[in-house]
């Protein structure tokens, strides 16, 4: 029987795959410690390790004392060996975050983009110059994730439509890939919430759940077995146009503002529970750190309206509320929104406030982007 001589090339490259997620996760690790975690033998080990050198992919970080012999080199990947970028587009911002491929943030700016009709040109002009202050040629970058408000169509990538940002369009990212490579990739931010939440925030260990985005509009991340789920087109997860008892219908979905859900949960909404419950403040989510038991009750009911239609029809067991209104509520309005929640399902989950330290969307960005920098960096080892 002839041998596939495409056998010894891909075990090697599986290995070392194996190899390099170890080394991020449980690193630094001696050649000893990474030949049991993978059932490398020692020799084995070592050429893999010399092979990952030799790449400029793994490097002596140290060593470790052990027993009457020599110390054992400590292994672990090198930082630099390839840079991701994530952004979040807002009408009035560019976010920009720079990571290295370990994860770790070198950089985080916030720009006003000098011309808000051509995002190209804003998107480019934002990563040179985080680039530039981190001191990155824009060349090392593997990755970029862009998050954007709107509906991203999941087959062409494209933003099929986005009601505050109209000069993000079909045809954006082919431009955007033109002037910074192919790697550019366009996400839904919420979807991209959800992804933070499952790497670092309290969704860790969840495959599924979803997240609500509770603020000046409404929106959802869904993830089900460890996957996003964004719909046929994009669409999933729109949840400010939810139809519920005792608000009007939309008559023109070109009206942001008119879904029923929206309206009922939406920032105007709540200013005016506040008003009939005698709660002041200058912004919502003053109102909600100031709010009595009383008020955080009524906007609980209002939230959980949404939250209950989610998990008769998704059951995710687990339900992250996001945005400036679940951040501002807290533990204590998730606790509300739990109970009211079990009144309206008979299946209800467990409802939590978002544990995501910093942006959420620009995490949930760098979070997408690692992912497909490792895919390039570490499935091309051989």
């Amino acid at each position: 029987m002839s041998r596939d001589p495409g056998t010894p090339r891909l075990l090697r490259r599986l290995n070392d795959r194996a190899a390099l997620e170890l080394l991020l996760g449980d690193g630094p690790l001696t050649r000893a410690e990474l030949g049991e975690r993978t059932g490398l033998s020692k020799v084995t080990a070592g050429q893999l390790l010399a092979r990952l050198e030799e790449r400029g992919l793994v490097q002596v970080a140290g060593e470790r004392a052990g027993g009457r012999g020599p110390h054992a080199a400590l292994y672990a990947v090198v930082p630099s060996s390839a840079y991701v970028a994530g952004l979040e587009v807002l009408p009035d911002s560019l976010k920009v975050g720079v990571a290295d491929i370990t994860g770790r943030t070198v950089i985080e700016i916030t720009l006003d983009p000098a011309d808000g009709r051509d995002p190209v040109k804003a998107v480019h002009a934002a990563v040179r110059r985080a680039c530039d202050a981190a001191d990155i040629d824009l060349s090392r970058l593997r990755a970029f994730v862009i998050g954007s408000r709107g509906v991203v169509d999941p087959g062409s990538g494209d933003v099929r439509w986005s009601y505050d940002l109209p000069s993000w369009h079909v045809g954006v990212l082919a431009s955007l890939r033109q002037t910074l490579g192919a790697s550019v990739t366009i996400e839904n931010d919420v979807n991209l919430v959800a992804l933070a939440e499952h790497r670092y925030g309290a969704a860790v260990g969840h495959d599924d759940f979803v997240v609500i985005w509770a603020g000046v509009g409404q929106g959802m991340g869904v993830m089900l077995g460890g996957r996003l789920h964004r719909g046929s087109t994009g669409g999933a997860g729109e949840i400010g146009w939810l139809p519920v008892p005792g608000e009007p219908l939309p008559t023109d979905v070109a009206e942001p503002q008119s879904g029923s859900y929206q309206r009922l949960v939406g920032h105007a909404a709540l200013r005016g529970l506040a008003d009939a419950h005698g709660v002041t403040g200058n912004t919502v989510p003053d109102l909600l750190r100031g709010g009595d038991d009383g008020f955080l009750d009524a906007v609980a009911a209002r939230i959980a309206v949404g939250a209950a239609a989610v998990s008769v029809v998704l059951d995710p067991g687990l339900i992250v509320l996001s945005g400036d209104v679940g951040r501002a509520g807290g533990a204590r309005l998730a606790a509300k929104v739990q109970e009211a929640v079990a009144r309206l399902c008979p299946t209800p989950p467990t409802v939590v406030t978002t544990r995501v330290a910093g942006n959420p969307v620009l995490r949930g960005a760098l979070v997408a982007a690692l992912e497909q920098a490792r895919e390039q960096v570490f499935s091309d080892t051989v």
